[in-house]
């Protein structure tokens, strides 16, 4: 770090080869390696060679990000008749927990073993006031890989004082491993029948939009850039796809499947299960001519981020799921990613 404080790198491999490895600054996953269909592994996500970028980077790169993950319109809520004005970091908005979310900051880091796998416990403390946020809160992220090719991701967070939490997994995929140069060609299926429109700034509108003859049904295996460029005005708000899609799972709080990304070249196969209501699909658009690792450029739609959370601009927002936390209470939320190859998922239709 900047003053000299070192950061350490945590290794997980699991008896099938798939291999992590993660770094305490911002709980970033820096590195991937699953195989495929013929056994060869290979880093599937976006990001650094060096510790350098990911503090200097803008696009939370392998990050955890919070504490309110997504986007708050004017940086600003209302929270038991209190006016709680955030930090503005997307233009008049409020964007991932601001200009030092959590993805900025060195977390306490604890190894532990599961009856599932071993991992890495990440923790920290964000203080009352931190980017705007009321309350003190003790915040953990546990990374687990289990033998059975999963990656179980689990938050939790106590507060001293109400307030809002929304963290997320922000991870940059290409299962074809940057070779394709973008993600147009792999295949995306999200078991939501609804989204939620936003206004030019991506903002949400309040809407809960049905996703049936729109560029917005991936109900069936669909090429993300089968539709990506269609003359729809929520396109051209993103430039892509940049919205969150209301799960059906997700009324109920329980692990149920989110989304399954599928590249028919190396024949990988991702699969997202989680207890949140939605799930916010970012198709890489505003990538450009970033360096990544091993000195490779990351061009417009290099890679795609499925980060599962509350809605945005939930708090602003009386008909999306409430993101309130008090004390007494723990902020509970777990998100599940399989790997595997074509010809032996196991899992069952979306």
């Amino acid at each position: 770090m900047p003053d000299g404080t070192p950061v350490e790198a945590f290794t997980l491999v699991n008896a099938n080869g798939i291999e992590i490895r993660t770094i305490p600054f911002g709980c970033v996953i820096v590195s991937l390696l699953t195989p495929d269909r013929y056994g060869n592994r290979d880093d599937i996500v976006l990001g650094y060679d060096t510790l350098a970028g990911y503090l200097g980077q803008s696009s939370y790169f392998g990050a955890v990000v919070g504490r309110y993950a997504n986007r708050i319109a004017g940086g600003e809520f209302v929270l038991d008749g209190s006016r709680y004005q955030l930090t503005r970091n997307d233009g008049r908005n409020h964007l991932h927990g601001g200009d030092r979310g959590f993805d900025k900051h060195l977390w306490g880091a604890d190894e532990v073993r599961t009856s599932n796998g071993r991992g890495i416990v990440y923790s920290r403390i964000s203080e009352d006031g931190e980017q705007g946020y009321p309350g003190t809160l003790r915040a953990r992220v546990r990374y687990v890989l289990t033998d059975g090719d999963d990656l179980e991701i689990d938050y939790e967070a106590a507060t001293s004082a109400p307030t809002i939490v929304n963290m997320t997994q922000h991870s940059y995929f290409n299962l074809a491993c940057g070779v394709s140069g973008d993600v147009l060609g792999q295949q995306l299926t999200l078991h939501a029948d609804r989204f939620t429109p936003v206004s030019a700034d991506l903002i949400p509108t309040g809407a809960l939009a049905s996703v049936d003859d729109t560029a917005f049904d991936f109900t069936r295996p669909t090429a993300i850039g089968a539709r990506i460029d269609a003359a729809d005005p929520q396109l051209k708000h993103g430039g892509g796809y940049d919205h969150n899609w209301v799960l059906r799972g997700g009324a109920r709080g329980e692990l149920a499947r989110a989304a399954r990304l599928v590249d028919p070249v190396s024949g990988r196969v991702l699969e997202v299960s989680t207890t949140e209501p939605g799930i916010q699909f970012y198709s890489g658009n505003q990538l450009d001519g970033v360096t990544g690792k091993r000195g490779r450029r990351h061009g417009r739609r290099a890679g795609l981020c499925l980060e599962t959370q509350h809605f945005p601009d939930g708090p602003n927002q009386p008909r999306f799921p409430s993101s309130v936390l008090r004390p007494g209470t723990t902020y509970r939320s777990r998100t599940v990613l399989h790997f595997g190859t074509t010809g032996e998922w196991t899992t069952g239709e979306y």
